[in-house]
């Protein structure tokens, strides 16, 4: 099967042809679709013919709803299943069996136990009491947000921001082309195109010249944008490959714990990260809803460490074969950046116990007087967080958040505005990114604060995804990352009450999507 594919190349449009083989994921869907059907016609086929078995079936979904009120999860989360249970009589306890469970796969906590008997150490005491001697708010963030994610304070770093994607791409190209010894790769999403032909080229020319490169990519992110069989073609070109959590029709989590993330290491002292994920709208070759408003950040020192750990624990966990040993995977690396930060990671548990990217969140608003900026293509976020945003602005601090104007979904960009109103009354100022899409996820606090990440504020990304971010306090970059927001806020529009006015049967129908907005 092939698949046509258009970009422009300066003044000139290229249509190019793919082979798109899209077999193993059509069969992966209908096993996942066939799976959740027999085990629901198997139950009402057994309360049928099997007497007093609707008995056993009753109790258990009183047990199924006794384990939802019980459980440690977000109330947001507990409501949508609670009404699924009670109102699809069987068929809701076995939908709740199949897919409540957001917990990694056992195959992949064995492999991290594994991972982490050969896992490196990080010393970085001297850090946090430099840390704590200039200020004590900055490093309990910091702390706290080191010890709910496994990872490390940094100095010696130079942070260097990208406003747009295409800043991003050329520099990314200039430091690949000068890599020596080995280049790591993980994106939720590549697509073929000029973004990444312009990196597979230099990929290939690497492999000649020895260097060691690895690329991961998410299977399901990459379904549409990638043949099937991708991972093999680029072993071709020895470039060790595998997509993250291949699709196989498993419906219990193959759909939930994803791989958000977006990671460059180059020989270990440069590494990039973002919302930046490789095709083309990402840096304005191909326009998908406007213009695509996004950012990223290039690390170089020792923060770069960070990122290095998240890859080779994604990779590791992912590919089956025998990875070449090095000793270089750390070198000793310094940069010439002021400020502290720390790169970390999110996702399902058992690897982290708690929502990282929304704690972290949560601290920078808990301790910001002056202002907050946030940006996010999605606005859908639980009580917890949406009372958090409340609070700062109650408390005189100035909060504004940067969403799309032109969305790319539909029924979320419906969810996004319906949270506007509630903000909007406690004093949060929205505004909406009116030359296209923003992707861009950042939050900017007081001059002091800022995170660049991949982490959206919607259910999937805050609680389902693997995600990554740095988190960065008095880093020079953190004056462009201000000029850059204030900047976008001028060519936004700010939503006034008037603009949200809708009729009675849209309102309705927001009202009940939000219900289910954690399960989406």
């Amino acid at each position: 099967m092939k698949r046509t594919y258009k970009y422009n190349a300066g003044n000139r449009e290229i249509e190019r042809e793919i082979n798109y083989i899209p077999t193993r994921y059509i069969f992966a869907m209908l096993i996942t679709v066939f799976e959740i059907a027999a085990i629901i016609g198997i139950v009402f086929a057994c309360c049928y013919f099997i007497p007093y078995f609707y008995i056993l079936a009753w109790l258990t979904e009183i047990g199924c709803i006794i384990k939802i009120i019980a459980s440690e999860d977000n109330p947001d989360y507990k409501i949508p299943w609670l009404l699924f249970v009670l109102i699809l009589p069987v068929a809701g306890f076995m939908l709740y069996f199949i897919f409540y469970s957001r917990k990694l796969q056992k195959k992949y906590i064995k492999r991290l136990e594994e991972l982490k008997l050969t896992r490196a150490d990080k010393e970085d005491t001297k850090a946090f009491s430099s840390l704590k001697d200039e200020d004590a708010t900055a490093y309990g963030q910091a702390r706290m947000l080191c010890n709910i994610s496994d990872s490390h304070l940094f100095e010696n770093t130079n942070a260097q921001y990208f406003p747009l994607g295409e800043d991003m791409h050329k520099s990314m190209l200039k430091d690949l082309n000068e890599a020596k010894r080995f280049i790591f790769l993980e994106f939720f999403i590549i697509e073929e195109g000029k973004f990444w032909d312009s990196i597979l080229d230099i990929l290939k020319e690497k492999v000649k010249c020895g260097v060691d490169v690895r690329v991961l990519y998410d299977d399901i992110g990459c379904m549409q944008t990638l043949p099937g069989n991708y991972a093999k073609i680029l072993k071709k070109y020895g470039i060790l490959a595998t997509p993250f959590s291949r699709l196989k029709g498993q419906a219990d989590s193959e759909f939930n714990n994803r791989s958000h993330r977006k990671i460059m290491v180059i020989d270990g002292n440069i590494g990039y990260t973002g919302g930046v994920n490789i095709a083309d709208e990402y840096i304005n070759e191909k326009e998908r809803f406007g213009h695509w408003k996004d950012v990223g950040v290039r690390l170089e020192g020792e923060a770069v460490w960070g990122l290095t750990e998240l890859f080779l624990t994604d990779f590791g966990i992912n590919y089956k074969g025998n990875l070449p040993a090095r000793s270089d995977l750390y070198p000793e690396t310094v940069g010439e950046g002021n400020g502290y930060m720390v790169p970390f990671g999110d996702g399902p548990r058992p690897m982290y116990m708690r929502n990282v990217g929304k704690t972290a969140i949560i601290n920078i608003l808990s301790t910001s007087s002056e202002y907050v900026y946030i940006t996010t293509p999605y606005l859908i976020i639980d009580n917890e967080l949406c009372t958090a945003i409340e609070n700062t602005a109650i408390r005189g601090v100035d909060v504004r958040i940067i969403t799309p104007h032109i969305p790319d979904k539909k029924m979320v960009f419906s969810m996004t505005r319906s949270f506007y109103l509630r903000l909007m009354r406690a004093g949060v100022k929205i505004y909406e990114y009116t030359p296209g899409f923003i992707h861009a996820k950042v939050v900017l606090c007081d001059d002091k604060y800022a995170m660049v990440s991949t982490v959206n504020l919607d259910y999937r990304s805050l609680v389902h995804h693997f995600e990554n971010g740095v988190w960065l306090f008095k880093c020079d970059c953190i004056k462009g990352i201000r000029a850059d927001l204030e900047g976008t806020i001028s060519k936004s529009e700010k939503i006034e009450t008037e603009t949200l006015k809708t009729n009675l049967f849209a309102r309705f129908f927001r009202s009940i999507v939000r219900i289910f907005a954690p399960l989406l």
